[in-house]
């Protein structure tokens, strides 16, 4: 994907998560703030990368990082075994690699028994995503638990001068995400950074099943393809595709949107109408038509 098309996709592309605003270990439990964020998915999200912990390439340049953290359930407390955990980010050149087999700096591992998971890698830079938006450099982050909702995230870095001029990152919600590089005493740097699940609305997969397909609009400028995957509706993308939350009564929305805008989906009759919506503008409706 050109990064000229970077914040028209980003843009449909949010899901929700729990992050920790100060979160420490009292001696029995971990206790602090347990705010419920939200971050853009973006356009680069690649399914069923590698089951591996270490993403460092031989020879690469880099700053190397260690990554770690604790998945924890809704109580913010008990900590959750099992959970996939899916890490993905640029090169030290800005890059992504949205097509090798070799999907670099794309892993995944599995929480321990104390819900910890890891990630040795490098610390990935800022680069140009087109029409003047400079991102600063982050982590993006996928936790997929039985029982609760898929999350996902981004990580930032403290001292990133483009945070600020970032809308998703400089936003209030991002607070706790951005993260401090500490040396770890032995050449190296560590960040941490623990997730809490919450529950949200599923749908079942035989009924998602029924809403997959390709849908043209009524006018035929447009088409858009749906497809389920782990029991979430997703559209598809020249990468992989964005995700959707489902709200209840036939309708699906890209959860996150912190100044009142939203975009939802809605089936209604065997039609597909697409809502839009931005504060001090009038609701924006397309309808399209199931073709296959």
């Amino acid at each position: 994907m050109k990064r000229r098309k970077f914040i028209e996709a980003s843009a449909l592309s949010v899901v929700a998560i729990s992050s920790f605003g100060f979160i420490r270990f009292d001696g029995k439990k971990y206790v602090g703030d347990c705010e419920t964020t939200t971050d853009i998915l973006g356009p680069f999200y690649r399914p069923d990368s590698p089951m591996r912990s270490n993403l460092n390439i031989s020879g690469s340049k880099g700053k190397p990082i260690h990554l770690t953290g604790i998945i924890l359930n809704e109580d913010c407390t008990t900590p959750y075994a099992n959970a996939k955990v899916e890490l993905w980010h640029c090169d030290h050149e800005g890059v992504y690699d949205n097509s090798t087999p070799a999907y670099n700096y794309r892993g995944t591992v599995m929480t321990d028994s104390k819900g910890q998971y890891a990630f040795d890698t490098i610390l990935p830079v800022p680069y140009d995503a087109g029409g003047g938006l400079i991102r600063p450099a982050h982590y993006h982050m996928m936790v997929t638990a039985a029982g609760y909702q898929t999350l996902v995230t981004q990580l930032y870095f403290s001292g990133d001068e483009n945070i600020k001029k970032d809308p998703w990152a400089s936003n209030d919600a991002a607070k706790n995400r951005v993260l401090e590089i500490s040396p770890d005493g032995r050449n190296g740097n560590i960040v941490t950074y623990h997730v809490g699940l919450s529950k949200k609305l599923n749908v079942e997969e035989a009924s998602l099943e029924k809403l997959t397909g390709t849908y043209t609009a009524e006018n035929g400028d447009d088409s858009l393809e749906l497809f389920q995957k782990e029991g979430r509706l997703w559209q598809k993308n020249e990468v992989f595709g964005i995700v959707y939350d489902y709200l209840g009564n036939n309708t699906f929305e890209f959860p996150g949107l912190h100044d009142g805008s939203y975009r939802r989906l809605i089936f209604q009759n065997g039609v597909l109408k697409q809502e839009m919506f931005q504060p001090g503008s009038e609701v924006k409706s397309r309808s399209f038509t199931k073709i296959s």
